[in-house]
């Protein structure tokens, strides 16, 4: 197994980190034997730094991650996990929260506490409640080790809170087609500049990068005359990433487990060559040219008047038409997008008044984007799919 140093406290996490987003499942289930022995078989490889949130498997994940680290496993592992800035509203919410996942993962403590899911929404959310009260109480009472946050937002924003706290640690969303999308190539390089490890979400894009390929990126890695999978082509390029600490995989299938833990054994900084790094390059214009518009996040145009996030209603359109996989767009549409409080931020809210005309970059024309998005992904379907999300985004056991 490779391993990186987290430049603050020294830890040595494996390059390669279990994420919990998404377990096997049986009837609708986790099927708990399946996923713990998936996830002690990782870590009897090397695998030390896994990755969880309250509300995952509405709840489940979890606890399922409790049960897999009994028999002394706990004791080999950094856990990671999250505070949800849409399930709390008071100090109060946020100490039962840790509580209750404390009590799950069967530990009397959390190795890497992440706010979850920061936006410039939710950041002033969790800033307003006193947040930082909060997590260093909880650090000086021991329940958490280090004190990092999860990124979903624009360029801006993950500036202002980079330099907001002396963080720990950062998990940004970072694959090949990603370099200019939320925080980006330059978010990564700032992170690091600031001595913060930067833990990678969604490095195949929720699976579209490894599967399903359009016939011209497949024809693209065929002509390398390497042979590779698709995943292994797309986490080699993150993992050549010096700036990057770890990669969290979602793995619930043990072929994929077998090939991601053999491909990070080399997949050193600076590994890939020129003639490698051209290949994912054209892989990547295929993809481009497949998407709808040719948004950067810069959020130059933001804050919009009527609420709307234009940056991430064009990023989840652009998914929405390039992955197979719409009914998960669109159920990640409903909960960042849409949301569940008073101020959704989705594309319908847009009432064409072009103050961000002006202020795009790529001069795009806003407004008509947005009622393609909002055609697309605020119609009868998402209305009746947000109560689903809702519920499963948002349940709460009683421990």
């Amino acid at each position: 197994m490779q391993y990186r140093t987290v430049p603050k406290n020294g830890d040595r996490l494996s390059a390669l980190g279990f994420g919990a987003m998404r377990l096997p499942t049986r009837m609708g289930r986790i099927d708990e034997a399946r996923a713990i022995k998936q996830i002690r078989s990782a870590i009897e490889s090397g695998v030390n730094y896994l990755d969880t949130a309250y509300p995952y498997h509405g709840g489940e994940s979890e606890r399922v991650l409790g049960k897999a680290l009994e028999d002394g496993y706990r004791e080999r592992v950094k856990i990671a996990d999250k505070l949800s800035p849409w399930l709390v509203d008071s100090r109060e919410e946020m100490e039962r929260i840790l509580e209750i996942q404390l009590n799950r993962l069967r530990t009397d403590h959390i190795d890497y506490y992440l706010l979850h899911m920061l936006d410039a929404r939710s950041w002033k959310k969790l800033v307003d409640l006193d947040v930082f009260a909060f997590l260093e109480a909880a650090r000086d009472a021991g329940t958490i080790t280090n004190i990092g946050f999860s990124f979903h937002g624009d360029r801006k924003t993950f500036r202002e809170i980079i330099d907001a706290y002396d963080w720990t640690f950062c998990q940004i969303q970072y694959n090949f087609l990603d370099e200019e999308v939320q925080a980006g190539r330059e978010g990564l390089a700032y992170a690091a500049s600031k001595q913060i490890a930067v833990m990678v979400m969604e490095p195949l894009r929720g699976g579209m990068l490894a599967g399903d390929l359009p016939d011209e990126a497949q024809a693209a890695y065929d002509r390398s005359g390497l042979s590779r999978t698709p995943a292994e082509w797309a986490l080699r390029w993150i993992w050549d990433h010096p700036d990057v600490t770890t990669v969290l995989s979602g793995m619930n299938d043990e072929r994929h487990i077998r090939e991601n833990l053999l491909t990070c054994e080399d997949a050193l900084p600076g590994s890939m060559t020129d003639a490698e790094r051209a290949v994912v390059d054209e892989v990547k214009a295929v993809y481009k040219r497949l998407i709808r518009v040719d948004c950067t996040g810069c959020a130059y145009c933001m804050p919009c008047p009527f609420g709307v996030n234009i940056p991430q209603c064009f990023h989840f359109y652009n998914q929405y038409h390039m992955t197979g996989n719409r009914l998960m767009t669109r159920g990640f549409y409903i909960g960042q997008v849409i949301g569940f409080d008073d101020n959704p931020a989705n594309a319908s809210r847009c009432r064409s008044c072009g103050k961000c005309l002006g202020a795009c970059p790529q001069g795009i024309d806003i407004p008509r984007e947005l009622k393609k998005v909002g055609r697309d992904l605020d119609g009868l379907a998402t209305k009746l799919m947000t109560p689903l999300v809702k519920m499963v985004m948002t349940k709460r056991q009683r421990e």
